[in-house]
C-alpha cells in the first residue's frame, strides 16, 4: 500500500442532504473519484476519502461546501462537482456559495441558472452594474447563454420592455450558397443558437408567444441600422464577425433605459481576409470608458461537455 496516501472521514448530520450530495447510486461521488484519483467509501452519512494529501484536502473541502449549499436550498447538479473542483483547484479558499447561489433565472424546468466559474460571476455582476458589457472568450464559456438569461430575468421583472437579440449573418468558413424561402427563412439558420437559448429558458411555447408579440426580437445585425433601441435588453452575439463600421453602428443604436451585452470569440473570426474585426477594435478603443466593462473568459470557464475543454487545449498546442 502506498505510504503517501492519507484518509479523511466526514460525517454529515442530515441523511436527506447527504443522499442528494451523493447522487443516485452514488453517481456524484463516482465522478469525483474518476476526476481526482481519490477513493470514496460510504456508510450512511459517513464518508471515508483516501488518496494523496492534496487531493483528499481538495475533495473534502468541495464536499463540505456542496453539502452546505444543499442545506441552503441550492439544487446541486452533477456538473457542479466538476465546476466546483475546478474553482477550488485554482483558488483553494474560494467560497462556492458566493458563486453558485447567485441565481440569475429559474427555467420552466425549475433548473436554476447561476454562474459556475469566478469569471462567470464577474460577468453577471458586470451586466448588473454597467450599461454596456463585452464578454470575450472561447466557445462553451456561457457568454451568450448567461446574457440571454439576464435579459429574460430583466424582462420578467419589468426592468425592460423588450429583448433584442442580434447576430451578424456571416458564414462560418462555409459557402452555404442559395438559401430558399423568404428573408426570415434565409437568415434563420444564423439566429438558431439564440432561439435555442430562449427555448431552454422560457420553453418553446412562451418563447414563440413573446416573439409573435414583438416583445422579443431576433434579427440579423443589419436590421439594427437607423433604429434607436430604448428600454430594451440588447444582445449582439458572435460580435467577432462584425466589421468596425457594424460595431460602431450597433453601439450607437442604444437608447435610454437600455443595456447591451456584446459577446464573441476573437479566435474564431469568419470575416473575409484583410477585414478587421469590430470586436477586436472595440476592445482597444473603448476599454477606458466608464460604464463599459470588458469581461474575459478562458478555457477554464468552459461549461459544456468535459471534452470541449480538452479540444480547446489540443487546438492551442498546434
Amino acid at each position: 500500500m502506498n505510504s503517501n496516501l492519507i484518509h479523511q472521514e466526514i460525517t454529515f448530520s442530515d441523511n436527506n442532504h447527504a443522499c442528494a450530495l451523493y447522487g443516485d447510486l452514488n453517481k456524484n461521488l463516482q465522478i469525483l473519484e474518476k476526476s481526482s484519483g481519490v477513493t470514496i467509501n460510504t456508510r450512511g452519512t459517513n464518508l471515508r476519502i483516501t488518496g494523496a494529501p492534496h487531493d483528499v484536502e481538495l475533495i473534502t473541502a468541495l464536499l463540505n461546501q456542496l453539502y452546505e449549499l444543499i442545506g441552503k436550498g441550492y439544487p446541486v447538479y452533477s456538473s457542479d462537482f466538476a465546476f466546483g473542483l475546478r474553482i477550488l483547484e485554482s483558488t483553494p479558499k474560494a467560497r462556492l456559495d458566493r458563486i453558485f447561489l447567485d441565481k440569475v433565472y429559474v427555467t420552466t424546468q425549475n433548473r436554476v441558472v447561476s454562474p459556475k466559474t469566478k469569471n462567470q460571476k464577474t460577468y453577471i455582476d458586470a451586466i448588473r452594474n454597467n450599461d454596456i458589457v463585452f464578454g470575450i472568450g472561447p466557445a462553451g464559456t456561457g457568454k451568450t447563454y448567461l446574457a440571454v438569461a439576464m435579459a429574460v430575468s430583466a424582462l420578467t421583472s419589468g426592468q425592460v420592455r423588450s429583448i433584442i437579440l442580434a447576430r451578424p449573418a456571416v458564414e462560418a468558413g462555409e459557402k452555404l450558397g442559395f438559401l430558399p424561402g423568404d428573408l426570415a427563412q434565409k437568415v434563420n439558420p444564423y439566429l438558431r443558437p439564440l432561439h435555442d437559448a430562449l427555448n431552454d429558458l422560457l420553453g418553446p411555447d412562451k418563447s414563440i408567444d413573446l416573439i409573435e408579440q414583438d416583445v422579443i426580437e431576433i434579427a440579423p445585425l443589419a436590421f439594427m441600422r437607423g433604429r434607436t433601441l430604448s428600454n430594451a435588453f440588447i444582445i449582439l452575439d458572435e460580435a467577432q464577425n462584425t466589421t468596425r463600421e457594424q460595431m460602431k453602428m450597433f453601439l450607437t443604436r442604444i437608447g435610454f433605459d437600455s443595456r447591451a451585452v456584446i459577446t464573441g470569440d476573437t479566435t474564431q473570426v469568419d470575416l473575409p481576409v484583410k477585414t478587421h474585426s469590430g470586436l477586436v477594435q472595440a476592445r482597444k478603443i473603448l476599454s477606458d470608458i466608464e460604464g463599459i466593462k470588458f469581461c474575459s473568459f478562458t478555457k477554464e470557464d468552459v461549461v459544456r461537455h468535459p471534452l470541449v475543454q480538452k479540444i480547446i487545449n489540443a487546438y492551442e498546442k498546434m
